[in-house]
């Protein structure tokens, strides 16, 4: 995809080094109402993914260290055209989003197991909170236990295409029925004084595309930024995202417009940005296929080159990872059954095949930890296998490890 004289191929494809054109930035930071976004890039909302273990784990892999800062400052000042204003380079994601939360739900259940969903820690901040469904009053009492609950922001869910969602007129299901959108927009406004945005897909299908008079809808009805997922509902993940559309959007209002869709590298942040003129970027199905993607979008930003993890890094990584599961699981063990975190391991095998996938040899490592049965044994099998390549001086993943990450896997983001 090109524009404004700006070239990057969005096929997954593998890092290069170039002159970055002012326009090609992700911008220093976006204004969500009074919540300030900085840098201007965003974890989506994914189902049985961002969770606050993963949430914490991707805020704290996206901070450069101190001796990353001090290498980084001779290469900011001698990168052409690298601003001080606009560098974020000690910056990596800069907003934090939940899982998709049924509003109905969140209504009716319990406080423990409110708790089990709405569950954040201090360094989450900024976080928001994202609610799907259909009814407005529902959804406006929803938004309410959000706020109440301290979260920065709510966003209301309107792009999942999940059949079961889509079936209660939730999710991508509401884009067939603008009116009753609008009643929503009116009631969560109405209901909490937080920012308020929604995320949306292009329409129902190619031949009913509502995006730009959505996006109307909304900043008329006073929500505070937009994130628009550039496919439609019946392409659900597959085929490419026409970032066209964000840029339609952009055009269409003066809201923030957070854009979503096929952002896999740092080249492909900034080719969005230049495309589209979005004032900031999502990431999704990236994320947990590269946990470094935010900081290495600002180190790009910065640079105009980033670093890719070494099989030392990556194995830092899923033992971290896999550590703060299992002490996240102890912390919660005493709580009522609806506020534990959940089976660790379970999750353990969950994450396995997105952190090793491209890893030479990853298939062994997988195979070896779905059949662990505890949390120590997983760390055994991730220390076995990474210490070996280490000590073999094993490269980390090849240049197209990430070509074919089974992002079918993730939905609703």
């Amino acid at each position: 995809m090109s524009g404004r004289g700006f070239t990057v191929k969005k096929h997954w494809d593998n890092p290069v080094e170039h002159a970055m054109p002012a326009e090609a930035r992700v911008p220093a930071e976006v204004r969500l109402g009074a919540v300030v976004v900085r840098p201007a890039t965003v974890l989506a909302p994914m189902a049985g993914v961002t969770d606050t273990v993963f949430r914490r784990f991707i805020r704290h892999a996206s901070l450069f260290t101190r001796e990353q800062r001090t290498e980084n400052r001779e290469q900011e000042a001698a990168a052409e055209g690298i601003a001080a204003a606009i560098s974020n380079v000690e910056s990596g994601c800069g907003l934090l989003m939940t899982e998709f939360t049924s509003a109905d739900g969140l209504s009716r259940m319990r406080e423990t197991k409110r708790r089990r969903y709405l569950t954040f820690y201090d360094d989450e901040h900024p976080i928001g909170a994202q609610l799907f469904g259909s009814n407005p009053a529902t959804l406006a009492d929803a938004a309410r236990i959000v706020e109440e609950t301290g979260f920065d922001t709510v966003d209301l869910n309107l792009g999942c295409p999940a059949k079961r969602v889509v079936g209660s007129n939730g999710g991508s299901g509401l884009l067939r029925d603008l009116p009753k959108i609008g009643e929503i927009f009116r009631a969560i406004r109405k209901a909490v004084t937080i920012p308020f945005t929604v995320k949306f897909r292009m329409g129902w299908s190619e031949s009913d595309i509502v995006c730009v008079e959505l996006a109307r809808m909304a900043e008329a009805e006073g929500l505070n930024g937009l994130a628009l997922h550039a496919r439609t509902r019946e392409q659900g993940y597959s085929g490419q995202a026409q970032w066209n559309w964000i840029a339609a959007v952009k055009d269409a209002v003066r809201l923030p417009v957070m854009g979503n869709g096929d952002v896999r590298t740092p080249e492909d942040a900034a080719a969005m940005v230049a495309e589209t003129g979005c004032d900031a970027v999502m990431i999704g199905r990236a994320a947990p296929a590269n946990p470094w993607i935010f900081r290495q979008i600002a180190e790009y930003t910065a640079t105009g080159s980033y670093t890719r993890p070494t099989t030392e890094d990556r194995y830092r990584m899923i033992r971290a990872y896999f550590e703060m599961l299992m002490a996240e699981a102890e912390a919660t063990k005493d709580l009522p059954r609806d506020a534990r975190l959940g089976d660790p391991v379970g999750k353990m095998k969950q994450f396995a095949t997105w952190f090793t996938h491209g890893v030479p040899g990853g298939a062994k490592l997988r195979a070896a930890i779905y059949h662990a049965h505890d949390g120590v044994d997983v760390l055994g099998e991730v220390e076995r296998f990474f210490v070996a390549r280490i000590e073999a001086g094993e490269s980390a993943e090849p240049e197209d490890a990430i070509e074919d990450f089974p992002d079918t896997a993730l939905v609703c983001d």
